[in-house]
């Protein structure tokens, strides 16, 4: 972890956007999955869960905004806040239970070896679903949350957020329900991020990244296949 150091004009921007009330932005557009799916049903080990988290956190990895967290100086510094960047990312996606309606929390580090995180992801789903948990770790921000809204393709999403004064900095990241449209197969994915650290380009960026990779999916995964 390191932190950063903006130029005159970035931290103009950061410190515009940190200051309001609502600074969280985001994005819904849908992606191409034809390719993936395709890999997940072929594939005798390729779960689809684990699979669409690995992408997505790789995407998140690879657009280096996406690694940024707020954080709030102590001390001599208190009231003034700070950027740092993360070297890796814990993606933290809902899973259902075995307990009760609630969904449980299921953290898993990001591993750049597909298979090490699949491997580690399928057996904390399975434990999470035993036994729930719905606590984060205490003044970690090193998360990258996600969730899944499988009953619709819809078009937006909002998130329940902390009050802006916590500086809550983690982008949310969730997939709902794919469709067919004109011999492809498509999902919605919505990206929301505090605008201070990412902007309208990164989340174009992520857009970007997340395609290319579910369209490379046969060769990220392609260890599964044998």
């Amino acid at each position: 972890m390191k932190k950063i150091s903006f130029d005159p004009h970035r931290q103009a921007h950061f410190a515009h956007f940190n200051g309001m009330a609502s600074p969280h932005f985001g994005i819904t557009a849908e992606v191409d999955i034809t390719v993936f799916l395709d890999c997940v049903r072929r594939s005798p080990t390729l779960r689809f869960t684990p699979a669409i988290v690995y992408l997505i956190s790789r995407a998140a990895m690879e657009v280096t905004p996406f690694r940024w967290r707020i954080r709030r100086c102590e001390g001599e510094d208190e009231g003034a806040v700070e950027v740092v960047e993360h070297g890796n990312l814990r993606p933290s996606f809902t899973v259902p239970t075995s307990e009760s309606s609630a969904f449980s929390f299921c953290t898993v580090p990001y591993d750049e070896d597909p298979l090490v995180f699949h491997e580690v992801a399928n057996t904390t789903m399975e434990r999470m679903k035993n036994e729930p948990s719905f606590e984060d770790e205490p003044g970690a921000d090193d998360y990258l949350f996600l969730s899944t809204f499988p009953w619709a393709s819809f078009t937006n999403v909002t998130h329940a957020m902390p009050g802006a004064e916590s500086g809550d900095s983690i982008p949310r990241i969730v997939w709902g329900k794919y469709h067919n449209v004109g011999g492809s197969v498509m999902m919605p994915l919505a990206v929301q991020a505090h605008h201070a650290v990412v902007d309208g380009s990164d989340l174009g960026r992520y857009y970007e990244r997340i395609q290319l990779l579910l369209n490379k999916s046969e060769e990220i995964f392609e260890l599964f296949f044998k």
